[in-house]
């Protein structure tokens, strides 16, 4: 028998830390990996996360910020999935719409491969919360909100953050 008084969220925790594996052990460019990932539990932590997607809310407008920090506020655990920004100079590409990353650089653009790598790392994460019937959302707000807030460090501009959420009905879903 067992007595932990919320094993659901003893089941999420594990499930964030197989999600950061899956995000891990995705395919990279070149073999070089940029990414920081983090598991949120910590209440602070989270309503410091969840005020400053209220405050994007109201700055921008744009109300589904708030609708997620709420979204946020109640889900136990949060994975975020984030990406630093190194060029790889791969010969030859382009993928960025410039002829190289010296231009690129110049432009201020950011690196294909990187916001690659996290697309690719952030889908195995979900994946694996699917695979393992664990409800969760890839939210841009939550992750803008990290960034803002610096929670995977000073260098990471992009990132994504995944609430989870164990419950009868999942709430990520059929939202106002």
């Amino acid at each position: 028998m067992r007595t932990s008084p919320d094993p659901e969220v003893a089941a999420l925790m594990r499930v964030a830390e197989l999600m950061c594996l899956a995000a891990r052990t995705a395919p990279k460019a070149c073999g070089q990996d940029n990414l920081a990932m983090a598991i949120l539990e910590d209440e602070d932590v989270k309503y410091r996360l969840a005020g400053e997607m209220r405050r994007l809310g109201e700055e921008i407008p744009a109300p589904f910020f708030v609708r997620d920090a709420e979204n946020l506020v109640a889900a136990p655990v949060i994975v975020l999935i984030g990406t630093r920004l190194h060029r790889l100079n791969v010969p030859g590409c382009c993928f960025c719409g410039h002829p190289g990353c010296e231009e690129a650089e110049r432009a201020g653009v950011r690196c294909s491969f990187n916001v690659g790598d996290l697309g690719l790392a952030v889908g195995s994460a979900v994946a694996q919360a699917a695979a393992l019937h664990a409800d969760n959302r890839v939210m841009f707000s939550a992750g803008l909100a990290a960034v803002n807030l610096e929670l995977l460090g000073a260098e990471v501009k992009i990132c994504y953050g995944i609430p989870l959420s164990a419950t009868g009905k999942n709430p990520f879903f059929d939202r106002k």
